[in-house]
């Protein structure tokens, strides 16, 4: 296989400063890419910021040879996320590649949590990957081109006690993702999702950080450089990366049962459960309406 090279692309990483997102920029502009690196600087929280996070990675970017743009904006609002974008246009002159990769935690169970602190980490992680897209694809639409990757995580997958915030954000970027790639198809515009695996230091503090001695931000990086490329003409995907492990995650549905119209009742479904439940056979689908042809299209029991 060609090497995979990003030679007069740009790519935009937000919460690059560190981490995962650091990693991401470095990787690309490795291989060619210029890197708009955007982070506030912030704590894990969300709270402060400062620009030497930013700063340090298009240093460190510039020193082995390549081209980088350091951004404070703040994406979580449509007009941080603007100005993002303007910005890299204005430099570099075009944008292939957007990671939305930027996040916060305030993790409590959800009765012990303020709202401002759910607001706050879905603003960040949801919205802000939101706007950042809203703001990129008319550019992406008019190269005909172009590359987004969003980041869940396995407490959207599949929840993680303490993290309703954040899961519900996560799970959400997921549903974003759905909806994107058919807006983005006839425009040549590829988006898929990373659910990184990863040591930084939003997870050092967490129970399964243990485990991931080997799960350094570099090696996820390699599953987004692919997402990213030109290579990658799949769209849609949701893909695990960590530890050098890489597996993709599908939502599915089942064969499922066709009641009779005289016989639908809270009690056939307590009945059924078991044949409702069964996976076997369960397949995915491309869209809501292919879901509804695939459960009450022609041929489906009446």
């Amino acid at each position: 296989m060609n090497p995979i090279r990003f030679d007069g692309r740009v790519a935009v990483v937000t919460g690059a400063g560190g981490g995962l997102g650091r990693a991401h920029a470095l990787l690309l502009a490795s291989r060619g890419a210029a890197v708009v690196v955007n982070d506030l600087g912030g704590s894990v929280g969300g709270t402060g910021g400062d620009a030497a996070a930013a700063n340090a990675v298009v240093r460190e970017i510039e020193s082995a040879g390549g081209r980088a743009l350091a951004s404070f904006d703040d994406i979580a609002t449509p007009e941080g996320a603007q100005r993002l974008i303007d910005a890299a246009i204005q430099t570099f002159g075009r944008i292939d590649v957007l990671i939305n990769n930027a996040g916060i935690l305030r993790d409590k169970t959800l009765h012990k949590m303020t709202p401002a602190d759910f607001e706050a980490v879905v603003r960040v992680h949801l919205l802000g990957s939101t706007w950042c897209s809203r703001a990129v694809l008319p550019v992406m639409q008019q190269q005909q081109y172009g590359r987004i990757v969003m980041t869940t995580s396995a407490a959207g997958l599949y929840g993680n006690f303490g993290q309703s915030n954040y899961g519900a954000a996560k799970l959400g970027l997921v549903g974003l993702m759905n909806t994107l790639k058919h807006e983005g198809a006839k425009f040549g515009v590829r988006i898929n999702t990373i659910a990184p695996v990863a040591l930084t230091r939003m997870t050092e503090g967490l129970p399964f950080s243990r485990l991931l001695g080997e799960a350094s931000p570099e090696r996820v990086a390699a599953g987004v450089a692919f997402l990213a490329s030109e290579a990658c003409e799949l769209t849609g995907q949701i893909l695990v990366a960590g530890a050098g492990y890489f597996s993709t995650v599908r939502l599915v549905e089942g064969q499922g049962v066709h009641a009779p119209a005289d016989e639908v009742s809270p009690e056939y479904v307590a009945a059924h459960w078991a044949q409702i439940a069964d996976a076997e056979g369960a397949r995915p689908f491309d869209s809501a309406t292919d879901a509804l042809l695939g459960a009450f299209g022609p041929g489906a029991p009446a």
